[in-house]
């Protein structure tokens, strides 16, 4: 490896720029571009050979996921701001429709790079004896066994539903998923439109047996496929295909509104129900089927993009298991600063000794946790002040924010509403912080 000394080593020779006004909006690159180049780079982790081979296929899951928060929030910006006719150029000189011409031809070949490097990885954990089965892999054993997982953790939370007019067109939520079904009944080959909405509570992946030191998985939707007659009596399956929804959730908030979170709650409602920014589909949909869930959901073709492979690929981080150690990262445990064992645990007699700088992550986090959780006891603390952006359910700093409150103490807590995606749960917990008496101040960034 080369070793580049950048104090003492000589300046590259100089060279010619083409053409460039250094002082119009060609020298800035694009932002939504510049996002992508980075998911780009997350994909990259995913084919490099250094990373273990289940880190890898959670980089992959990464890259995905991180896409679809792009196409909900910053793509659905930049449709906004299209459809309303805004032809304002950016800082780089690209128009929203510009900008969104762009940005579809980068994600959809940064999509089909997903799918192969998928494919590259699937045959890396065949050699592991990790395998993602189909149904034409299974056999008697495991039929009866997923007819077991079926009947008794799946059949009663599916809905499926006929696409006619005596019944709506269900509603598909954000980064919903579903089975699109061609049926024809057994009795007169009446044929049947219907659709089966895979809730998410269910996980992707169903795990069935396999010997010691194998790992077998099939995806959810090939157990629905397999039990359609369950499904639907009488009727057969002649084709279907898979599909995914992604909604508008650009959240638009007043922010001289009298009422701030009356204001966000509203809003949250509001974006459950955006309009669709993107439709991804299954290789292979019949044509006439697939333009009823075009219709139903207002896509028009520009925002439809058919995959060759597997739909909803940020699944894919269930298949990242504990049970295979030699193919993680090794576990890492922070330690605990020597200050804080040397007082048995007194983070305010360390404090007190000198003052203390904790390096996450290589210092444990709990450190935090403890301090607050000794201040909201220690009877000479009279008064608390944190801020908040993201907090877990059941949030152990929050929890002592609640104990000092409610012990008497003085607690203001700054609680960020536009924490992306977790807006709710920052609602919630400001609610939780004002019943036990603390003073909430809402940030609005």
């Amino acid at each position: 490896m080369t070793q580049t000394d950048f104090l003492k080593g000589d300046f590259p020779p100089a060279i010619d720029l083409p053409d460039l006004d250094i002082s119009g909006p060609g020298r800035f690159y694009n932002r939504e571009l510049s996002w992508l180049g980075f998911n780009w780079r997350v994909v990259e982790e995913a084919e490099n050979p250094r990373v273990p081979l289940l880190e890898r296929l959670r980089f992959l899951s990464i890259s995905a996921d991180n896409l679809d928060e792009f196409y909900t929030v910053r793509v659905a910006g930049l449709r906004e701001l299209a459809h309303a006719g805004n032809t304002t150029p950016a800082a780089d000189g690209l128009s929203p429709a510009e900008q969104l011409v762009l940005i579809n031809e980068d994600a959809r070949s940064l999509m089909m790079t997903q799918q192969r490097v998928l494919v590259d990885l699937m045959a890396e954990m065949d050699d592991q004896n990790i395998y993602l089965e189909r149904i034409a892999d299974l056999g008697k054993d495991d039929l009866s066994y997923l007819k077991e997982v079926f009947l008794n953790q799946v059949f009663a939370v599916l809905s499926p539903l006929a696409i006619d007019p005596a019944h709506p067109f269900p509603f598909i939520p954000n980064t919903g998923y579903a089975l699109a079904l061609q049926l024809e009944r057994t009795s007169d080959k009446r044929p049947l439109q219907a659709l089966l909405p895979i809730p998410a509570q269910i996980d992707r992946f169903v795990a069935l047996p396999a010997p010691e030191g194998t790992l077998r998985y099939l995806p959810l939707e090939d157990l629905l496929v397999l039990h359609i007659p369950d499904l639907f009596p009488g009727y057969k399956l002649k084709s279907h295909f898979e599909f995914r929804v992604l909604r508008d959730s650009d959240l638009e908030v007043e922010d001289e509104a009298e009422d701030l979170v009356r204001e966000f709650e509203v809003a949250l409602k509001r974006r459950r129900r955006g309009e669709v920014v993107r439709l991804t589909h299954s290789a292979g949909a019949p044509e006439k089927l697939k333009a009823v869930i075009m219709a139903e959901l207002g896509v028009l073709e520009r925002d439809v993009i058919e995959i060759d492979g597997m739909i909803g690929v940020d699944d894919l981080s269930e298949l990242v298991t504990d049970a295979r150690p030699d193919l993680l990262w090794p576990q890492f445990t922070p330690r605990i600063p020597e200050r804080v064992t040397d007082h048995d645990g007194d983070m305010f007699a360390a404090i007190r000794q000198k003052d203390m700088l904790l390096h996450h992550p290589y210092e444990t986090f709990d450190m935090v946790v403890r301090f607050l959780a000794q201040a909201a006891r220690d009877p000479n603390v009279v008064a608390i002040k944190q801020t908040l952006y993201r907090t877990s359910r059941d949030s152990p700093i929050v929890e002592a924010l609640c104990e000092a409150a409610e012990d008497g103490k003085s607690v203001t807590a700054l609680v960020e509403l536009k924490a992306r995606f977790d807006e709710a749960a920052n609602i919630r917990q400001s609610r939780r912080l004002e019943r036990a008496g603390a003073h909430v101040v809402y940030g609005f960034i």
